[in-house]
């Protein structure tokens, strides 16, 4: 049997990892791990245009299979392409593995061609980033990064020269047992006591729910049924908490709706479950907040906390649900369901007249039928920008459709390439990228990699000729819009000449059917929506010190767009819920 090199030797940790794909773009660094890749039945080369997509794919990937996910670039340049991607999928908590292969390791320090040295580059966006300089430490280095990816949940970056990746591997490497899942984590008794002393001495609790509740929708649903608690939530908490909710009061934060505002504000214990909610204006100063977090670095850092408590959301529920006296008094939840209510019935009016004969069409309108048509178990992947807005605003969940989007981060550009790490891991499943026309024209080659692999992404662009949100910004800021415009192509065409499915829609009528025949189309599709670009709403009540843009943390942006099915499910849970 011929000898492994180091290239070899990593390929076949990273299988016994779990990775089955490695996203990236060849090049001469990585050249002996790729060959590695081509020999090995388990683990397959993605070839993308941009190392950035092969970054947010990988994310992507984590995020859906919940296991570890693999990407790489070669030297200098190609691995500082993943940066973006890299940071997207750390603060996601995605358990990522980066290689960035570097330059050879006899000429690190001498201003060789291409020289970075990225295992400080990528530091401040990793759990883990070091460089293999002998084969004798890769085993190990790279058994530990996988530990720091998996159990901590985030990014690892193994560096790794490529003439160290062609040096014959150690004889007898040691195959260290690799960890891949998270540990549940239950709080102490202490804290659990305190917590429960808190909730039965409130009169009034209110839960704000973030991506932290995965998987523990029967617990909130149980426990905000025995304590009479509103259920607000985060944009990341929506896919997890909003279904099958009778206590749901919306969402608070820049793209708000409902009533979580007043919920969070007029309660007299706030207890925020699994959220690294961003956005300190809209926490209250003036309540008690407790905070139940699995990563301990995340309590108290966005709001003064009476109580923090270190544990997984549903296993903290678990001990809290026994023991929490059950409340009698429901006047509070009941006033802010009809305040929800009321919200809702507000907001959807100002684009329910003739939204279906309004051109160019409204992306209201657009994110509604989408969302109706779409499978119930669809993946949709989400630009940054008013794409959030639809997203936030339109998209229902039910337990089984997953919503993914650099929600932490913040970057352009995203859902192309997360599409592409979606569907990578179900060909069969349904994969939806709601793109805005800036952000699919930055990385738009990799529509590309749809069409080379064949991948069945049905992209619907939101195609309004602008940087909606940051012309929005400047509005609110009282700046003229500036730099804001994009002269378009017809995208459509440009889909059909990659050889994809192309569709464009310029009148609303058009829109079902553009849709329904991408969605039976067997590969990639793009349906190009010509939208409305003034489809903004700023609501009346804002503070001067808000006022300051959706990119800085302290505004309070409300978008009047339309809530799509949600107020139907308020008007449901008012119908259904007892009365005192």
């Amino acid at each position: 049997m011929a000898k492994q090199n180091v290239a070899e030797q990593f390929v076949d940790i990273l299988a016994r990892a779990g990775v089955k794909r490695l996203y990236g773009v060849v090049g001469d660094s990585l050249n002996p791990v790729v060959d590695a890749v081509r020999r090995h039945r388990g683990v397959d080369w993605i070839h993308v245009r941009h190392e950035e997509t092969a970054a947010f794919a990988a994310g992507a990937e984590a995020q859906i299979t919940g296991r570890l996910a693999a990407c790489a670039g070669s030297s200098g340049p190609g691995n500082l392409h993943l940066v973006n991607g890299l940071y997207d999928a750390h603060r996601s908590m995605a358990p990522v593995l980066a290689l960035a292969s570097h330059i050879p390791s006899s000429e690190i320090g001498l201003g060789y061609f291409q020289e970075t040295h990225p295992d400080q580059l990528f530091r401040e966006c990793s759990h883990y980033s070091e460089l293999v300089c002998n084969p004798r430490q890769m085993p190990r280095l790279l058994h530990t990064a996988i530990q720091n990816a998996v159990g901590r949940g985030g990014v690892s970056v193994v560096s790794l020269p490529g003439d160290v990746a062609g040096l014959p591997a150690p004889d007898k490497a040691v195959e260290t047992a690799l960890v891949t899942a998270r540990p549940t984590v239950r709080p102490g008794d202490a804290e659990i006591d305190a917590l429960v002393e808190m909730i039965d001495a409130a009169g009034k609790v209110t839960l704000f729910c973030g991506s932290g509740t995965a998987g523990a929708h029967a617990e909130v649903m149980e426990f905000a049924g025995k304590i009479k608690s509103p259920v607000g939530h985060a944009l990341r908490g929506k896919e997890w908490i909003q279904y099958d909710n009778p206590y749901d009061v919306g969402m608070s934060g820049l793209l708000g709706y409902g009533a979580a505002y007043e919920a969070t504000h007029e309660c007299d214990l706030l207890i925020l479950l699994g959220t690294d909610f961003p956005y300190s204006a809209f926490l209250p100063d003036d309540v008690k907040i407790a905070q139940v977090d699995v990563r301990p670095d995340h309590l108290g850092r966005r709001s003064k906390l009476d109580l923090a408590v270190w544990g997984d959301v549903r296993e903290t529920l678990r001990c809290l649900i026994p023991r929490v006296r059950t409340k009698e008094n429901r006047r509070f939840l009941d006033r802010m369901l009809k305040k929800h209510a009321d919200a809702l019935e507000g907001v959807v009016k100002a684009y329910t007249r003739k939204v279906d004969k309004h051109v160019p069409v409204h992306p209201e309108y657009v994110a509604s039928v989408l969302d109706e048509l779409a499978d119930d178990d669809a993946v949709f992947t989400v630009d940054t920008g008013m794409c959030n807005v639809w997203a936030a605003r339109y998209l229902t969940p039910n337990g089984r459709r997953r919503v993914i989007g650099s929600f932490s981060h913040g970057s352009m550009a995203n859902a192309l390439p997360m599409a592409i790490g979606a569907q990578f891991t179900d060909r069969g499943r349904q994969v939806v990228s709601m793109s805005g026309d800036g952000g699919f024209s930055m990385l738009m080659g990799d529509f590309l990699t749809l069409v080379q692999y064949d991948l069945p992404v049905k992209v619907v662009l939101f195609n309004n000729s602008s940087l909606g949100m940051v012309e929005l910004e400047m509005l609110v800021a009282g700046l003229p819009s500036y730099g804001t415009s994009n002269k378009n192509p017809d995208f459509a065409a440009v889909a059909r000449a990659c050889g994809a499915h192309g569709v464009r829609v310029e009148k609303p009528k058009q829109l079902a059917g553009a849709l329904k025949d991408a969605f039976r189309h067997k590969g990639p599709a793009l349906v190009d929506v010509v939208t409305d670009p003034n489809a903004l709403s700023i609501p009346p009540k804002i503070s001067a010190d808000m006022v300051t843009g959706f990119a800085l943390s302290a505004s309070k942006i409300v978008l009047d767009g339309g809530v799509g099915r949600m107020v139907q499910l308020a008007r449901s849970n008012l119908r259904n819920m007892p009365r005192p």
